[in-house]
């Protein structure tokens, strides 16, 4: 008589996300796309047209420059921000 096998458990891997939710509409619509050769990040949102770039460095992530861009969206208090 033989031991009954132990069920492997496999443990999902965490990814970033691609979409980010939306300050202003609250929708998870925020794309991030980076600009690495020119230093930019730039943040529109599908939904309710929120747009701005962010100055990032060379070692940040989409999620680095998306959590910049809602300090500074909170920091000026929610107003409307549109850089193109």
């Amino acid at each position: 008589m033989g031991r009954r096998r132990r069920k492997e458990v496999k443990i999902p891997r965490k990814t970033l996300p691609e979409f980010y939710p939306c300050p202003r509409c609250g929708k998870n619509t925020v794309l991030v796309r980076l600009v690495r050769k020119s230093g930019v990040a730039w943040i529109s949102c599908g939904s309710c047209g929120l747009k701005i770039s962010v100055q990032i460095s060379d070692n940040i992530h989409e999620v680095d420059a998306y959590n910049s861009f809602v300090d500074k969206y909170y920091e000026i208090g929610g107003e409307i921000i549109l850089n193109e």
